[in-house]
């Protein structure tokens, strides 16, 4: 760590709550290098940043630890991790593995008006380039899905997934808005077939090559652990 000022938080971080924001901010100082695995978080300097007590940034980095982003210390602190290749891997394995499940009830319980649904939304993310609006389509289109799931189960279990990324998936990983496009459409077609499983085969390879681009980011970043 060096001895400069951490950046200051960006506008994005501002619509969570405190340890939310905590939490995420810590997640992009690993990101862009301003923590190195090995370093220990400035507690103290975090919440300076974010004008915040450090009650929240204690509870960040709970989670954060729980995640593996961190390794809490009795009376050292918290020092970051060099991440898991398989671990991020299985991420992505798992996000697909839900959503996957996730259209597969879709199908069965909503029937031709999801397909219309997806594919409107589907054609808006094949004419976009812009990151910010292809994640906000795919942000409603996995929604939609998860929606007609009818299903509060499906949503517990995705909002304890938080994303490896931190910040606009689809501004920060190459690759990633060609991959959103290939497997959007693939579900789409699914699903107009009323075909779940093939939909919720699409799903896991698009949340597949997700996580392999990730992989690439992190390696480039230095932020994974050196193959034994």
């Amino acid at each position: 760590m060096t001895s400069r000022s951490l950046p200051a938080p960006d506008a994005q971080l501002q619509r969570r709550s405190s340890g939310d924001r905590a939490a995420l901010y810590i997640r992009r100082l690993i990101f862009d290098g301003e923590l190195l695995p090995g370093t220990r978080v400035p507690q103290d300097e975090v919440a300076r940043s974010m004008g915040i007590s450090r009650i929240p940034v204690r509870e960040a980095l709970i989670a954060l630890e729980r995640e593996g982003w961190v390794t809490i210390e009795m009376h050292r602190g918290a020092f970051v991790n060099a991440l898991d290749e398989q671990a991020v891997r299985d991420h992505y394995e798992l996000y697909g593995l839900t959503y996957g499940f996730a259209v597969e009830r879709a199908v069965e319980r909503a029937g031709a008006a999801l397909g219309d649904r997806l594919g409107e939304i589907e054609g808006r993310l094949r004419a976009a380039d812009d990151p910010d609006e292809v994640w906000r389509l795919a942000v409603e289109f996995h929604a939609v899905v998860v929606e007609a799931t009818r299903s509060p189960r499906v949503k517990v279990v995705l909002r304890a997934m938080s994303g490896m990324v931190p910040g606009n998936f689809f501004a920060m990983v190459p690759g990633a808005i060609e991959a959103e496009r290939r497997g959007v459409t693939a579900i789409t077609r699914a699903v107009r077939a009323g075909d779940g499983a093939r939909a919720g085969g699409e799903y896991r390879a698009m949340m597949r090559r997700q996580g392999d681009l990730v992989v690439d980011v992190l390696q480039r970043r230095g932020l994974l652990d050196a193959p034994a």
